[in-house]
């Protein structure tokens, strides 16, 4: 036997030992990503609209069998979502299975340098799975029946009404009250009070409360309170009226105040997330947008469409953080 055939036999044998093993990882490693043990955290109490985010996205996945377990929830209030995105980023940022609700309040407090560390490269982001239409509503009881009703009482005693919303002072639910006071013709939009909750459920439990006089959130987290019968919407911020259940209600515009609020939603996932971890779940979210199953959800909640996956939801978020920017200095949050 000689030594070619000997050292061709051993090239042989280490090949096949190098396939089995790369065959061994890649089954590994797909096993690692079939969101068997899955988390979604929602950056507020539950209620609101990024805890909808995960449950709904959430349990479509599993129906789909995108996942093979349920995704589990994980409500992580304060700051705006800061406290979510100092844990993600701080502690748990090679987290594979984690993912996070996110919207336009995320853009909204980055833009404004309210996040530890402030820069959105230190999270990957992943997709969107709707827009969501701001809404301004009362409580059922309420006296008040238009956004123009709303406004005028605010003119004539700023300190009367107190408005409550699921971000923080300065987000996104504060600056759709103030793009549509500005559009109704309150100058010193400032001068409006504004109270901050850690979500949409617990501000809509001060308004059924009599603590404030009304309320600004978005569609999909109003739902569960307009089909109860408690409150009452007075303005949706988009162009034309919502198909489906929210049909019934008046946009902003036909009242005669030109103001759009669109709240995107999607989620990101930590900076230290792998490629192979990253491109399963950016893909997870693709497939959920596209399935029957969730524009089911989409039509029963309000969300308008928005698709938008990896690089391009990437860029999305830098222009929407750009813009905030520019809208907070306008209206004075931002120097």
């Amino acid at each position: 036997m000689t030594c070619f055939t000997m050292t061709r036999r051993a090239l042989l044998v280490l090949l096949v030992i190098t396939l089995i093993a790369a065959t061994g990882a890649a089954i590994a490693a797909a096993k690692a990503f079939e969101g068997g043990n899955s988390e979604c955290i929602a950056p507020a109490n539950p209620g609101g609209g990024w805890d909808f985010t995960c449950r709904q996205v959430g349990k479509t996945m599993q129906d789909l069998g995108i996942v093979t377990r349920a995704v589990r929830v994980t409500n992580l209030a304060g700051g705006g979502g800061g406290v979510a995105f100092a844990e993600v980023v701080n502690k748990r940022d090679d987290d594979n299975n984690l993912i996070v609700a996110a919207s336009s309040a995320t853009a909204t407090r980055l833009a404004q340098g309210a996040y530890p560390g402030n820069d959105m490269s230190q999270v990957r982001w992943l997709g969107t799975v709707g827009a969501d239409y701001g809404i301004i509503a009362v409580a059922q009881d309420s006296p008040v029946k238009t956004l123009p009703e709303l406004f005028e009482t605010i003119k004539q005693n700023p300190a009367a009404v107190s408005i409550a919303g699921g971000s923080a002072v300065g987000g996104w639910d504060h600056l759709k009250v103030l793009i549509a006071a500005k559009k109704s013709g309150i100058d010193d939009v400032r001068a409006i009070k504004y109270v901050a909750f850690d979500g949409g459920g617990e501000a809509v439990t001060q308004l059924l409360a009599g603590s404030v006089e009304a309320f600004t959130g978005d569609a999909s987290e109003a739902k569960g309170f307009v089909d109860s019968g408690d409150i009452r919407i007075i303005a949706i911020l988009s162009p034309e009226r919502l198909p489906g259940d929210f049909g019934q209600f008046p946009t902003a515009r036909e009242q005669g105040i030109d103001a759009i609020g669109a709240n995107w939603r999607g989620f990101y996932a930590p900076g230290g997330m792998s490629d192979a971890a990253y491109n399963f779940w950016a893909n997870a979210v693709k497939q959920t947008y596209d399935s029957s199953e969730w524009k089911a959800v989409m039509a029963q909640n309000g969300l308008a469409p928005l698709d938008l996956t990896g690089a391009e939801f990437e860029s999305f978020v830098q222009e929407s953080i750009r813009s905030i920017q520019q809208l907070s200095r306008e209206i004075g949050l931002l120097q």
